[in-house]
């Protein structure tokens, strides 16, 4: 993690920033496939100078080149929103005529329930002044026991953004002390194309009066005295945070091609194992596959990430086991969180409306022996548990 803590305390740029310093390479007019030529290129020059600022061998370049390879990013994500394949349902509808809706039911327009400091995030996360957290609405998963079911099924929840709107709320967050911008739902993969915007306008951004009204409305702390100032939210003088990508990691080659570009660090949330487990609790196909795909990609790439896994109520030997015994095979030095916090919430919550009764199994919350059972296999699989997953569980057990 030592990328994302030089970055948070603005000792090093984010990649947003090493991104707005490097050419594109072609003309953002040019046709969709050259311009994913010109990201690959890109991002092997971004590759090179991240070693180098890393290891102090060369500084940030001073001018943002036109069209820079940031501005690349934002156009790649404009074009994919015509033919969406952000995330592995790869529906191919034109989210930009809204002539049909895909497994997201979005069209264009992107919606933000509340954005705020959030202080239940791991402590890496929210250190003293909190994760700088955007929720957005939707989600391209349909899990049963949503514990975010007012964002993730009601697509219509919050207000409509803009990515100037967008870029208003990250630059308020980080001002106010936020360690980090966490990007999260619902499921943002669905929102790429304004998250790349957004982001695209960050460096040297000030938001104007206009601007700070229209993020007014869904900034849920706004009567919380944060430290606020320059200093805690620059690095060569313009504006420098960390970007978090807290995600079901459902998302797609491309997507995960232009996250790579942009994400300084990375907060998978894996749930279900390999059986049809995520197709019968959350109505999504090619689970296991796509998320380990992409969590092998932040391996190989050597990216800072930590993951998390929600032990469900009689999900321990078909989920859990088999979650721990990829993550021992494949990367036992990545830093996991066993939850605990599993409630019965959504569908599965007999007292919600919406309770479907072929959820009754999950309507508890896990026994202290299931709990128990994914702490000892954990340690039994040599896997870095402990420091997140001890530090504040609900249930307070410990091996």
């Amino acid at each position: 993690m030592e990328w994302y803590r030089a970055v948070a305390a603005n000792r090093l740029p984010a990649k947003f920033r090493l991104c707005a310093a490097l050419p594109a390479g072609i003309s953002l007019d040019a046709a969709e496939d050259d311009l994913w030529h010109a990201l690959d290129a890109g991002t092997e020059t971004l590759i090179a100078l991240q070693a180098r600022i890393r290891s102090g061998a060369a500084a940030l370049p001073p001018q943002r080149p036109q069209p820079s390879l940031l501005d690349l990013c934002a156009e790649l994500g404009r074009r994919m929103l015509a033919h969406c394949n952000f995330c592995r349902w790869d529906c191919r509808v034109d989210r930009t005529r809204c002539m049909k809706l895909g497994a997201c039911k979005l069209a264009s327009e992107t919606r933000v329930s509340s954005y705020f400091h959030h202080g239940g995030e791991e402590l890496v996360y929210r250190g003293t002044h909190g994760s700088g957290t955007i929720f957005f609405t939707s989600c391209n998963m349909r899990c049963a026991f949503c514990q975010n079911g007012d964002i993730s099924t009601d697509r219509l929840n919050g207000e409509p953004v803009s990515a100037r709107t967008l870029a208003t709320m990250a630059w308020i967050l980080r001002r106010e002390g936020g360690h980090n911008i966490n990007w999260v739902g619902g499921d943002p993969t669905i929102h790429l194309h304004t998250i790349l915007e957004a982001i695209a306008l960050l460096p040297g951004f000030t938001p104007t009066e206009k601007d700070l009204g229209a993020a007014l409305p869904t900034k849920a702390d706004w009567g919380i005295a944060f430290a606020a100032g320059r200093s805690c939210a620059e690095f060569a003088g313009a504006f420098n945070a960390p970007m978090l990508w807290n995600s079901n990691f459902f998302m797609s080659d491309e997507a995960t091609k232009l996250l790579r570009l942009t994400m300084d660090v990375w907060l998978p949330d894996v749930k279900f194992g390999p059986g049809r487990c995520a197709v019968e609790l959350a109505r999504t196909g090619w689970y296991w596959d796509t998320v380990t795909a992409n969590l092998r990609k932040l391996e190989e790439w050597g990216e800072d990430f930590t993951i998390r896994h929600l032990v469900m109520p009689g999900h321990v030997e078909c989920c859990t086991v088999p979650v721990l015994d990829w993550i021992a095979e494949h990367m036992p030095e990545a830093p996991l969180n066993i939850m605990d916090q599993y409630h019965p919430d959504n569908y599965c919550d007999p007292g919600n409306p919406k309770f479907m009764p072929r959820f009754e199994p999950l309507a508890r919350r896990p026994r202290r022996d299931e709990i128990l059972a994914a702490f000892r296999h954990a340690k039994q699989r040599g896997i870095r548990f402990e420091d997140l997953s001890y530090e504040r569980n609900r249930t307070g057990l410990h091996l």
